[in-house]
């Protein structure tokens, strides 16, 4: 922590924030609470019309508000905030695997509760069939939520896409199709096809960018705004697709489980 936080004589802080009818700044209310937090008494000023936060910009020649003073010294915003605390900045641009292991571990939590509802039971090899389905809808759900995002991300790798720019739009629908249908043992015919197709596709694509070409890219596993490397996460996700596109069926309609 910057020493001038460990003053007695400064733990007093001064916080200019938007606190309107219709917006209240995010920001301002974490600099508060960041504030609060490090033991500091906040003196809360809301500027609560847009007159009156631009002419607290024109006085202190600041583009943006929150603001925070800390002694009579301004700190800033609240990326400046943390930094003055020793909190560097998020990278936005920064790798993350946080996204992975968030849906990764909902769709085991989701396996399990599932199982123990089921069959009294959390762990069995319906677990692990769930645990895949369940994967594979919230995979899904992340590149539907911006499908624009996740074609131009997906279009740098995949080789069906490359040739067919359509399916770029259809994969998201048809992995989350796959998914929910797995879920409910449904449909294997359809399904298990789908999943075999689409997981041998993705594989070879990343394979081929990835240990062959050399490629350094963006995963869209996640997401068209995924900060995820391509690599080992996306070939493990095509690989567990095709390794249930051959076991469902299988199963289902030879083993008869």
């Amino acid at each position: 922590m910057n020493q001038a936080g460990n003053n007695a004589t400064e733990r007093r802080a001064t916080l200019y924030r938007m606190v309107m009818h219709d917006h209240v700044c995010p920001f301002g209310l974490k600099s508060k609470a960041l504030l609060e937090r490090k033991g500091f008494e906040v003196d809360d000023r809301w500027l609560t019309t847009r007159e009156e936060t631009d002419a607290f910009q024109e006085k202190h020649s600041v583009d943006t508000t929150p603001q925070t003073f800390i002694g009579g010294e301004r700190i800033g915003g609240y990326d400046e905030l943390r930094e003055y605390f020793g909190k560097p900045a998020p990278d936005p641009e920064a790798t993350s695997y946080r996204p992975v292991v968030a849906i990764f571990s909902t769709a085991l939590l989701l396996a399990l509760a599932t199982s123990w509802t089921a069959t009294h039971s959390l762990l069995g090899l319906r677990t692990l069939e769930w645990f895949v389905a369940f994967a594979m809808c919230l995979l899904g759900l992340q590149k539907l939520k911006d499908l624009e995002s996740f074609s131009n991300m997906f279009l740098n790798y995949d080789l069906l896409a490359q040739r067919k720019v359509r399916y770029a739009y259809v994969y998201p629908f048809a992995e989350t199709l796959a998914g929910i249908l797995m879920v409910a043992g449904a449909l294997v015919w359809l399904a298990a096809p789908v999943a075999l197709f689409i997981g041998t596709i993705g594989a070879f694509s990343v394979f081929k960018a990835v240990y062959i070409d050399r490629r350094e890219l963006k995963c869209a596993c996640v997401g068209g705004d995924s900060n995820v490397p391509l690599g080992f996460v996306s070939l493990t996700e095509n690989l567990v697709m095709v390794l249930m596109g051959i076991w469902m069926p299988l199963r289902v309609y030879v083993l008869q489980l």
